[in-house]
């Protein structure tokens, strides 16, 4: 990580109330990839991973049981809350969480079903992405979905997806790689641009049938 979790958290919350407005069209293409892949059911509990304002969170809210969403932005988490209450979404939580420590567990939390993320696993370098997809896997979800900056083809640090001095990207294959090594089967790859993709992973053994977006 080029950055500390401080400095990100800070410089999120300082752009948190223009941030849905600030988006590219691709960052929307890959949103509504990861939501229709994601596809929870009335009875599944989804984490949201680097939730931001809730773009994942509220969106898979109406189909699933309950979606936790966690960030470290505390600004972007108050803005996820505004918007789900003036949408009277009453099953989001929005909390503190780190990827490699996603705070998921309590005494009557249920078990997590579906993983998603989208647009913040790139601020992590490679191994602490292998870690935090471990992480992933350890919540006993069966499907993870993840849409990201992600490099198909060469970098271009002149393209408009990521920022070298913050950011750290990984390629494709590295993605891949990790989720195969912690038991899950990629079922899916999504290009939406040369930087930006999104990846389904199922896990092995699950008995799902592998989901589609519509």
């Amino acid at each position: 990580m080029k950055r500390s979790v401080e400095d990100h958290a800070a410089r999120f919350s300082e752009k948190a109330a223009e941030y849905d407005d600030s988006k590219s069209d691709e960052y929307h293409a890959c949103a509504d990839l990861v939501v229709g892949y994601a596809d929870p059911g009335p009875d599944d509990v989804v984490a949201d991973l680097g939730a931001g304002t809730g773009a994942i969170s509220l969106a898979l809210a109406p189909d699933a049981k309950f979606v936790l969403a966690r960030d470290v932005s505390e600004g972007m988490m108050e803005e996820g809350r505004r918007k789900a209450s003036e949408a009277r979404i009453t099953n989001v939580e929005f909390a503190y969480g780190e990827f490699r420590e996603p705070n998921l567990a309590g005494p009557d939390r249920e078990a997590i079903d579906v993983v998603t993320s989208n647009f913040a696993l790139h601020h992590l370098a490679d191994d602490e992405k292998r870690e935090a997809i471990r992480v992933m896997a350890d919540t006993g979800a069966r499907r993870i979905v993840l849409g990201d900056v992600m490099f198909f083809e060469e970098p271009d640090p002149d393209e408009p997806y990521y920022s070298p001095e913050v950011d750290d990207p990984a390629t494709v294959g590295t993605l891949v790689e990790a989720f195969t090594s912690v038991g899950f089967a990629v079922v899916a790859v999504e290009r939406v641009h040369d930087q930006v993709g999104v990846i389904v992973a199922e896990r092995i053994g699950s008995g799902d049938e592998v989901p589609g977006a519509e």
